[in-house]
């Protein structure tokens, strides 16, 4: 066969290249040794790009699967580097595996840094990044907490939650809906497009509140995390970086789905649990999606909307803070980090630049298994209105201008028309208004203070009509 050949094979089959796809990777694996392969693989990419990045982010492993499979036949180097030095990061080993035998196949060695010897023995090329909760720790836990060293297998773990074996194994029942431990929901995004939540049943939550209870709430967060902990905010977050020159901000793909059972797993064991026990205790706080054909998704993931996601993702970021809290301080910027969003800011400009500091946090993340959103990555300089969490942080720390503006129309408003739905623009007109100015206030004492007396002189004003 000449690539002549191999093209007029391909032509047809690519007006529908979802049904022939498997004909399609067949004959671009026969064909992918010919001298002058390359100009199927640009005559296949070009007709299938769309089709193979909706692969690569399907829920079903075996789905991304052949998405790696199709980026090592089409996809040139330089674009295949880019997709497979994330899918090389997968929850699921098939399709981490796949990756990997591409990354051969192509002879990429810049998918990953070198993991350097603080983490492992080796200075073999890393493409997986993950160390952390996916190799047994054949060492001795770190950081051992009594109420986890005691566990040491299922049963262990039922007993200390006060529940029999038999409810256990129930509440771990794969998928959502009617039956299953988990409810199902969606909730609108800022950026637009919906958020599709994992909320436990009331005897799943009530476990994984016992387990935050006894066993999580000994541990810490690093002192960069602001989200989910106690005594800090939004303000704690944005005060380091007020009056910085530079200020970059970071996001990371997926968070929670990004920590699977084998890295959740890998914390308790690291803790002092032993394997049987970590492992039902991974179970107990991560989600078992069911996709259409029946089948089960695996690994497990942290759910949107369980009690103990929140800590959990902290604990698993433990290190990834510390590192790049290190890099920060080496080049005079100071770091923080609110759930998925990481934010880096400068006194003076990096020697190297701030694309080059980027490139370093990029591969950090890498390493310690999280992918970074590049089309959310943002460069603030004092030119324009520098935000973190949704507070200005130019000369001081205050709610936007244009935020506080809005509340005083909807109050004036109020004052016309009474505390309504459709003059808010909120299901709970109260919660919206004492909320929005309990929050100035948090920021901004004084005209939070002012707002404050606004809203109670409405709410208690008999004259206007209240809706609740």
């Amino acid at each position: 066969m000449n690539v002549a050949s191999l093209v007029a094979k391909l032509v047809p089959l690519l007006d529908a290249p979802v049904e022939n796809s498997d004909d399609i990777i067949e004959l671009l694996g026969k064909g992918r040794w010919l001298a002058d392969y390359e100009v199927a693989r640009f005559l296949v990419a070009k007709r299938t790009e769309p089709l193979v990045r909706e692969l690569l982010a399907n829920p079903d492993p075996r789905i991304r699967r052949q998405g790696v499979r199709w980026v090592e036949l089409t996809f040139a180097r330089a674009p295949a580097a880019k997709v497979l030095r994330d899918a090389t990061k997968d929850r699921s080993r098939t399709v981490r595996s796949a990756a990997v035998k591409a990354t051969r196949a192509l002879r990429l060695d810049d998918v990953a840094l070198p993991i350097s010897s603080q983490f492992s023995s080796s200075r073999a090329y890393n493409p997986t990044g993950w160390q952390f909760g996916l190799y047994r720790n054949r060492s001795k836990p770190k950081r051992p907490i009594p109420e986890l060293s005691a566990l040491r297998t299922r049963t262990d773990v039922a007993a200390a939650l006060q529940i029999s074996p038999v409810e256990l194994k129930t509440l771990l029942r794969p998928g959502a809906g009617p039956g299953h431990p988990y409810v199902a929901f969606e909730v609108p995004k800022a950026s637009g497009g919906v958020r599709v939540l994992h909320a436990p049943r009331p005897e799943l939550k009530r476990l994984q509140r016992e387990l935050l209870r006894m066993f999580l709430a000994p541990l810490e967060a690093h002192t960069a995390a602001h989200g989910f902990v106690a005594g800090r905010s939004t303000v704690t977050n944005a005060t380091p970086h007020i009056g910085a020159r530079v200020i970059l901000k970071l996001d990371i793909v997926d968070f929670f789905p990004t920590i699977h059972f084998g890295r959740v797993a890998g914390l308790f064991e690291r803790h002092g649990a032993g394997n049987e026990a970590a492992r039902t205790l991974a179970a107990i706080v991560t989600f078992r999606p069911k996709l259409p054909d029946g089948r089960i998704a695996w690994p497990s993931v942290l759910p949107q909307g369980a009690p103990t996601s929140p800590m959990l993702s902290n604990l698993v970021c433990r290190r990834l803070d510390a590192r790049l809290t290190g890099l920060a301080e080496r080049t005079g910027a100071a770091y923080t980090r609110y759930a998925d969003d990481l934010t880096f800011s400068f006194r003076d400009v990096p020697e190297q630049g701030i694309g080059h500091f980027a490139w370093w946090v990029n591969q950090i993340l890498g390493q310690e298994g999280f992918i970074e959103n590049l089309k959310k990555r943002r460069v603030i300089r004092t030119s324009g209105q520098q935000r973190v969490t949704g507070l200005v942080t130019n000369t001081g720390l205050s709610v936007p201008r244009a935020a506080r503006r809005r509340f005083r129309a909807v109050l004036h408003s109020c004052q016309q028309h009474g505390v309504t739905q459709e003059v808010t623009g909120h299901e709970e007109p109260r919660a919206y208004l004492l909320g929005f100015a309990s929050y100035v206030a948090m920021v901004q004492p004084a005209a939070g203070a002012k707002f404050r007396a606004q809203v109670a002189a409405l709410l208690s004003d008999d004259r206007k009509p209240v809706v609740k």
